[in-house]
This record gives structure tokens, C-alpha cells and sequence, in this order.
């Protein structure tokens, strides 16, 4: 069974799957999701969204240029 940490992690990577790679800036990494903002990752009682989820990440972490490095950093800082 996958851990939460590995939960999240693939439906972020799954949620940015149709994105366009680098991404520059927090508003373009919140354009890329399917539902901006809102686009929701949960695991149980776990739950975040892309907002949430984007206020953990600073300018210094641009550009991301895959789905799955946004992924590994927000897992990372989320402390999951």
C-alpha cells in the first residue's frame, strides 16, 4: 500500500500531467492544474489543495521543469 507522502505526491504529478514545462512562476504553476487553485489531492483525512499547496513554495524554486519536481518539493516542505 502506497504511503501518503507517495499518495499526494502521484496525484500531483497526475493533476499536472497535461502541463507545459518550465513553469516560471507561482500564477502559471496555479494555471497549470486542472482546476487552478482549487484542484484538491486527498489521502484519508488528508487533504490539500493547489493554493494550499502553492503557499509552501517560494520564487527561489522556480522554474520547475517537471511534474514531478513540483511534486517532490511540496511532499518535501508539506512535512507528510
Amino acid at each position: 500500500m502506497p504511503s501518503i507522502k507517495e499518495e499526494i505526491h502521484a496525484q500531483i504529478t497526475g493533476a499536472l500531467a497535461g502541463a507545459t514545462f518550465p513553469i516560471a512562476t507561482p500564477e502559471q504553476l496555479i494555471a497549470a492544474f486542472p482546476a487552478g487553485a482549487d484542484t484538491t489531492c486527498q489521502v484519508g483525512e488528508i487533504r490539500m489543495t493547489a493554493g494550499e499547496a502553492g503557499t509552501l513554495l517560494t520564487m527561489s524554486d522556480f522554474p520547475f521543469t517537471s511534474a514531478r519536481q513540483v511534486a517532490d518539493v511540496i511532499v518535501e516542505r508539506a512535512g507528510l
